[in-house]
This record gives C-alpha cells, sequence and structure tokens, in this order.
C-alpha cells in the first residue's frame, strides 16, 4: 500500500548527465537541477567531498519506477 501523497526521492532516468542524481533531487525538492549540479562542483572543489557524496548518493538513492 503506497500513498500517492508521499514525495519519494529517486534518480531520475529522463533528466540525467552522469547519474541522475542531481535531476532526481532538482526534482524532489523543486529546484533548477542545474543549482544542485552546481552545488555538487563547489562541494567537490571545496573540501573533495562532493564527489564521495554524490557516489553514496548515486548508491543509496534508488532510481526512478516510473520510466
Amino acid at each position: 500500500m503506497t500513498n500517492p501523497d508521499i514525495k519519494r526521492l529517486y534518480r531520475s532516468n529522463t533528466d540525467r548527465i552522469l547519474g541522475g542524481v542531481c535531476a532526481g533531487l532538482g526534482n524532489y525538492l523543486k529546484v533548477d537541477p542545474v543549482l544542485i549540479r552546481l552545488a555538487w562542483v563547489v562541494a567537490f572543489f571545496a573540501a573533495g567531498v562532493g564527489f564521495l557524496a554524490y557516489l553514496i548518493a548515486w548508491i543509496i538513492i534508488p532510481s526512478d519506477p516510473a520510466h
């Protein structure tokens, strides 16, 4: 029994560049995925944690079953 009112976080299968993580987060937060991608790049160059965080998110967040 899945409640259709509950928002779920999925990786995007349609608006993806690498793994669909940023597009999925953008859809979930109702933000342009480009802003999420810029945040990942800044996190990557700021402390190097962006790459590790992206890989973990890619593994943990499931792919969108609707597409």
